[in-house]
């Protein structure tokens, strides 16, 4: 009997407004200690690892963020990022920004997929 492991395909395209956070060395919902001067962030729903690709609609800003925390829990939000994501995207000062997301990867690791090929 074969094994068959079903990946997702990544998800569309997302629009809505995005937000940050400070929990700096608080425990993320990924078991990491939270860190206001990495390029994380929070989604209610990407698997952790996910790398996204966050662009902020009023300026053309973008950065790639990896998710390992949930969240936002506000309506109309679609992410939180931390301090130095949205310092990247130029929000600090408005602390909200209109943004579309764009999945570059999924939530497995590197190790993870090799792992997966090594026990083929």
């Amino acid at each position: 009997m074969a094994l068959v492991s079903f990946t997702p395909a990544p998800a569309a395209a997302e629009s809505g407004m995005a937000s940050f956070y400070s929990f700096h060395g608080r425990t993320t919902a990924s078991g990491e200690k939270a860190n206001k001067h990495g390029l994380t962030a929070a989604h209610r729903t990407l698997p952790f690892g996910t790398r996204v690709r966050v662009t902020n609609k009023r300026n053309g800003r973008s950065v790639v963020v990896r998710i390992n925390d949930r969240g936002p829990f506000i309506r109309g939000r679609v992410i939180d990022v931390t301090v130095a994501a949205a310092r990247q995207l130029g929000f600090v000062s408005r602390g909200v920004a209109p943004v579309s997301l764009s999945v570059k990867s999924d939530g497995r690791s590197r190790t993870a997929r090799n792992e997966s090929i090594q026990s083929r």
